[in-house]
């Protein structure tokens, strides 16, 4: 075992679906390549068990998060594994996100029974979607379009989809991808004209701040991922809202700075954007004026 991992076998938090227990392989994978042990504990969030209740509808914040972090609290678990664009805006007191991993494709992917991209799906066709950001910038971009609410696991709505209850359905690129289901993809979203979900196709390991778990995960920090995760994370914290707020932030590095896009769809739906660029060594500082040019408070 590494110089500072656990003597015992480090317990990992996640959540119990399929794209989670896949996204925690991929955690623990890094760590067993560093000779760290792991084992998985299995936390049901409210979110899993409020399955039927439309993204929209859901009051506060951490649907997805909060019972994780309570088995990080509580001395359950060491560490805890999240799609980062889950996590609430303020953390629970004592935790941190120890590691960002290395982002996988942050676009979003539509995928449609008959092969139609975006600009070709016919008038009328219904598109299944949880998130209150994509229904906004589809309205924006084909106001034709008829959107469905549409919660359930990847293959529930893939299964909805096929069935016929909808005609297409708008997911994350990087969760079709993690469970093997890239192949189902039709088009993946431009994110310039579809802006991804602030910190969308990362995960987060979250850890108690000065835990030995702390010390293991640690070396697994990206500093890519996180630079674009501090900045795209800024913009919603500013904004002061949640998984509801119909906002999308993507940054990326490009010749050694950080550029950050970012669009707000607004109640008339319209969608304002901004695109700048700054230092990577200040996201935060970044993500605060794509904040402030959107018009924000």
């Amino acid at each position: 075992m590494s110089l500072g991992a656990p003597a015992r076998a480090l317990r990992i938090a996640t959540r119990g679906s399929a794209l989670a227990l896949a996204q925690t392989e991929i955690a623990t994978a890094l760590l067993r390549r560093a000779h760290v042990d792991t084992e998985v504990l299995v936390v049901h969030s409210s979110g899993d068990r409020a399955p039927a209740v439309p993204a929209a509808l859901m009051e506060g914040q951490g649907w997805f998060t909060a019972e994780l972090e309570q088995a990080l609290l509580d001395g359950r678990a060491d560490a805890a594994v999240h799609s980062a664009k889950d996590l609430p805006t303020e953390l629970a007191g004592g935790l941190a996100v120890i590691a960002y991993l290395p982002r996988g494709d942050a676009r979003d992917a539509l995928v449609t029974r008959d092969g139609a991209g975006l600009d070709g799906l016919r008038s009328g066709a219904t598109v299944g979607t949880s998130s209150p950001r994509r229904e906004a910038f589809l309205r924006a971009l084909r106001p034709d379009l008829v959107a469905v609410p549409m919660r359930g696991n990847v293959d529930t709505r893939l299964g909805k989809l096929d069935a016929g209850e909808v005609d297409a359905l708008l997911l994350a690129a990087a969760g079709l991808d993690r469970l093997g289901r890239g192949d189902r993809i039709t088009e993946r979203l431009d994110p310039h004209r579809f802006v991804p979900a602030p910190a969308q196709g990362v995960i987060a390991v979250e850890a108690r701040i000065g835990s030995t778990a702390e010390r293991a995960v640690e070396p697994l920090d990206d500093a890519v991922s996180r630079a674009c995760v501090r900045a795209e994370r800024e913009v919603l914290r500013r904004l002061g809202a949640g998984c509801r707020l119909p906002l999308g932030a993507w940054a990326r590095v490009e010749d050694g700075r950080l550029v950050l896009v970012a669009a707000l769809a607004a109640a008339d739906g319209s969608v304002g954007s901004v695109e700048i660029a700054g230092e990577n060594s200040d996201p935060r500082g970044l993500g605060a004026q794509a904040a402030e040019r959107l018009g924000q408070p």
